[in-house]
Order: C-alpha cells, then structure tokens, then sequence
C-alpha cells in the first residue's frame, strides 16, 4: 500500500474537529469510552444522513431498475449456514507475547525468514520489563533504548503490527459475527448442567465444548455482518411483488456487526457501521458485462459527491485473494491520510448466493423469462438462477473520506489575518446548508433573521439561525462545519431588503434580495454550487 502524501497529523486534527464541532463522539465517553464505538453528533448524523439519501437517490430514485428494501439485522440463523459466514467467516487470529497486541495474522507486516527483526516497545520501561521477561524464557536479545535487537523473523513470514516482533502466539480462528440468543428461556441454565454432565462422564476439553455448543445453538441468533444476504433471502418476493424483469437490482442501507480483531483509523474500521449494498441480477454469462457498467458508475456517483478524482482509484483483487463466491472484484479505493484503502468494493458474485440459499431452504430461487430461448434446450422460455453483481458500499467509510477530502487549513494573508480550517464539504452534503446571522441582536436585524430563518424551514432547507458571537466567529465556526452559505443581516438590509450572501470556499460576498434568498440558495444547491 502506497504511503500517504497527507501531513501525519492530519487524522489526529480531523478527530478533534469532529468531536469540536459535533460530527463524531466516543460512545459512553463519561464512562472512560468504549472501544470502536462511536456515536454521530448533530452534524455527524446530519453529514452521514445527507450521504445516504444521495446514494438512495442515485440507485433507487434515479432508476426504474431498482428497488429497495430494509430488512431485519436478526435473521434466521439458517441464512448464515447457507451462505458460509458460519463456516468461512473467520480470521487467523495472532497475540503477541512480547506487548500483547491482537491482531489478525492475513493483515500483519510481511517479513522474509530469518531477517532482522528489532522490537520497539513505547519507551524504555517497557522495554527493559519486555527484555527481563524474555530472557527468562531463553531470549538471548539486547537493548539500546526502547528497542531490542537480536530477534529473527520465523517461517510464517510476519510480525506484530504494534512493535514488530516475531514472537507470537500460535495462530486460532476468530469468527467475526456477533451471536446472541433468541427467546425468554436464558441458555445459561443449560449450558451448565451440559458442563456438569460432561464432567461427570469424565469428557475431555473437546467434548466439553461440543455439548455447550450444542445447548446455545438451540436459541443462537447472530448480528448481520452484511446487508447483502437479506436482499438475497427475498429475492423471490421483491421480483414477483414488482413484476420486475431481469436485470434489476435490490438496494439496502443499514448497520452491520463485525466483531473485529482490529479495530483502526476512527471510523474507518468498527465493530458496528452502516453499509450501502445493492444486487443487480444478470442473466448467466453476462456478470461481467455487468461489473464493468457498475464498477464506472460507482467510480462517478464518488466523484459527484466531491471526492476529488486523483484520490480515487481502482484495484483488481488478485485471483488469490478473490472471495469464495466472486469471480471477479474491483475495490474503489481512496487515499486516505495512512494510505490507499478500500472504499467501496464491485464484486460478481456469480450466482453462488441464490443457489446456497436455493439449497439451503429447499426453495426454487430461479428467474422464468418466457421469451428468452433456453439455451440448453432452444426451446423459447428460459428458467435459470440469476447472477449477481454487487457494488457494496460502507457509509461510515464514506463519512470519513468526506471528512479527509473537505478539510482544508488556509493560511493568514500578509497582515497575520485571515487564517481559517475550513470543510469544503460538497454543498448536498453539508449538514446546514445556510446560516442565517443578524450583524447584531438589536435594530430589528433579529427579528428579520427569524423570519427568513422560517422561510427556509418552510422551504425545506436545513438552515440554521446563529446568533452567537462576533461576526467573524460566526463565519469561522461555519467553515469548519462546512456550511456553504452564510446569510448576514446588517444595517442596509432595512433600508433596500437586501442581505450579504458569503460563499464558503473563496469568502467572496454579495448582496442580493431577501425575497430571492431561498431560491438562490436551493438552485446552488441543485447545482452542486460551492
């Protein structure tokens, strides 16, 4: 992965505006946190709201092809044996023995055999306590520092992320799905009188775990770790309840649940984030056609929302690390402040998701067109399992990438004045869209202010009406939420009905009528006008 071009404390000023000016909050903060949890603010729900609708609207509302759906994040437990996650939905899970990071094996620093490895613990108290307990267990290493020498990469190729060591733990599986139980009887009564029976019989470790696994998979229900697998469930009654003719697609937005090994980069990778998923189903022998099409328009609904275009990129996924069910993948990336990182990723699924499920349920999960000729028989009317193509989206990722792109600090000019952050959020995306500011609380100007205040409301405009502070405090706190527009009611707008519209991006000001300000601001709007 490329480095990125990005200062290093980008991120570290990102999080901090976020949580300044209310986009992103750490979960049960008064209570020291929780970690990979975070809650969104009054902006961050508005920036993330905003985001979701404009993907709603370019795959749902913008297309007579596709349709929507919100299905349960509790799903009947048979759907994820059916689909594999049960099975394959796992990670080689890593601790290492020198500072006790967990971390997932597939994701580690790559390090050829026997190479040099030097260990670097956060200071040299830790280090000295690392370098004490090592040699008592035959370690023959030294210390200069916070760093000890003498460590040799081994077979498997990797090291600790944390402090580079190839001391760890030997590799075991971690399933990354959340499993709770369903129902008003608590398993845990069962679960212990299968441990007190096996124990009895004198079962060993193994056989111990097979009967407790054996008592909670009775009411076992898992947290969907995507959204994709509720559209494929209720493939059949969206296509016979629309009358919908293949290829169409089903469309999704929702939380999903990972229990992830690590969790890293603020909102970038989390236990609970939303998604933005949909299946477009194709006749066999045409996914690929389909992933091309899907794959471009993807690429160009991110740049449409701002994204600036020499950021975004394409990957192919090698063979090697193609997923179960795909034939082919691209994943958008996005230069983020650490590096190049998936964003979205296009996948053909092939028609593998239908028929696991086909199978699993014993149910037909076909398409009938009766006037396609079967190419098995050349007989016309052609019953057959649709392929797929999905375009699978996360939001929370996309808050984030929103977040890096519009953030902008902007020197002072000459005389030491004028130096602002500011978010050149993309107008749509803009948690307020205008803020309206009385100079000062007296001559009427505040009174004016409600009033054209209520005028956007009734319009529908998300508007805010400020009145706090000093002008240019106003101005600066409205950069750095990224509001576009600011309306400024001053001593003229009494005499000729007249306000100071500023414009975000290039500060420029002019003044235009009261009665025209609504439309002026919703047509930039429509625009996309900064």
């Amino acid at each position: 992965m490329a480095a990125a071009t990005s200062e290093p404390e980008l991120m570290q000023k990102i999080v901090s505006l976020c949580k300044r000016r209310g986009f992103v909050f750490q979960s049960s903060e008064i209570y020291g946190g929780l970690r990979s949890a975070y809650d969104y603010g009054p902006m961050g729900v508005e920036l993330k709201r905003n985001l979701m609708s404009e993907w709603w609207t370019a795959m749902v509302h913008s297309r007579e092809d596709i349709y929507g759906l919100d299905a349960s994040i509790i799903m009947h437990p048979e759907v994820w044996r059916s689909s594999g996650h049960l099975a394959n939905f796992t990670d080689p899970l890593v601790d290492c023995l020198v500072c006790q990071e967990r971390f997932r094996a597939d994701k580690a620093p790559r390090m050829a055999a026997g190479a040099d490895a030097p260990i670097e613990l956060a200071d040299k108290g830790r280090a000295k306590a690392a370098l004490a307990k090592l040699t008592e267990e035959g370690h023959v290493l030294e210390r200069k520092g916070k760093i000890l020498r003498g460590a040799k990469a081994g077979d498997r190729g990797y090291v600790c992320p944390n402090c580079g060591s190839p001391l760890l733990s030997p590799e075991r599986d971690f399933n990354g799905m959340f499993r709770t139980n369903l129902g008003a009887v608590d398993p845990l009564a069962g679960v212990i009188a299968a441990v007190e029976a096996g124990v009895a019989r004198g079962d060993d470790q193994k056989a111990l775990r097979a009967a407790v696994d054996a008592v909670i998979a009775e009411s076992a229900v898992y947290l969907r770790p995507e959204t994709a697998q509720g559209m494929f469930v209720q493939f059949l009654n969206v296509q016979q309840s629309m009358s919908a003719k293949v290829p169409f697609g089903i469309a999704q937005m929702g939380k999903s649940f990972r229990n992830e090994v690590t969790v890293e980069h603020f909102i970038f990778r989390s236990c609970e984030f939303e998604q933005m998923e949909m299946e477009y189903f194709v006749e066999p022998g045409k996914g690929r056609e389909a992933l091309e099409y899907w794959k471009n328009e993807r690429m160009k609904w991110w740049r449409s929302i701002g994204l600036s275009a020499d950021k975004l990129s394409f990957r192919e996924h090698d063979p090697s690390e193609l997923a179960h069910y795909s034939d082919g993948t691209f994943d958008i990336e996005y230069e983020f402040p650490w590096g190049w990182d998936e964003l979205e990723g296009v996948a053909s699924r092939t028609n593998y998701d239908l028929s696991a499920h086909a199978a699993g349920s014993g149910k037909k999960l076909v398409y009938h067109d009766p006037e396609a000729q079967d190419p098995n028989t050349g007989k016309k009317g052609w019953r057959y399992t649709p392929h797929v193509v999905e375009p699978a989206a996360g939001a929370t990722r996309g808050v984030l990438a929103v977040l890096c792109n519009a953030y902008a600090e902007e020197p002072a000019d000459a005389s030491g004045k004028g130096a602002r952050t500011v978010l050149r959020l993309h107008p749509r995306l803009a948690p307020i869209k205008c803020a309206i500011l009385p100079l000062v609380r007296k001559d009427g100007m505040d009174e004016t202010a409600r009033k054209v205040a209520d005028e956007f409301f009734t319009a529908g405009v998300n508007a805010k009406l400020d009145m706090q502070h000093a002008i240019g405090r106003r101005y600066a706190r409205h950069d750095e939420i990224g509001t576009p527009y600011c309306l400024t009611i001053d001593g003229q707008t009494a005499e000729d009905e007249t306000v100071t519209i500023r414009y975000r991006d290039d500060r420029r000001q002019e003044r235009i009528k009261i009665a025209a300000a609504v439309d002026v601001v919703r047509a930039a709007l429509r625009e996309g006008r900064e």
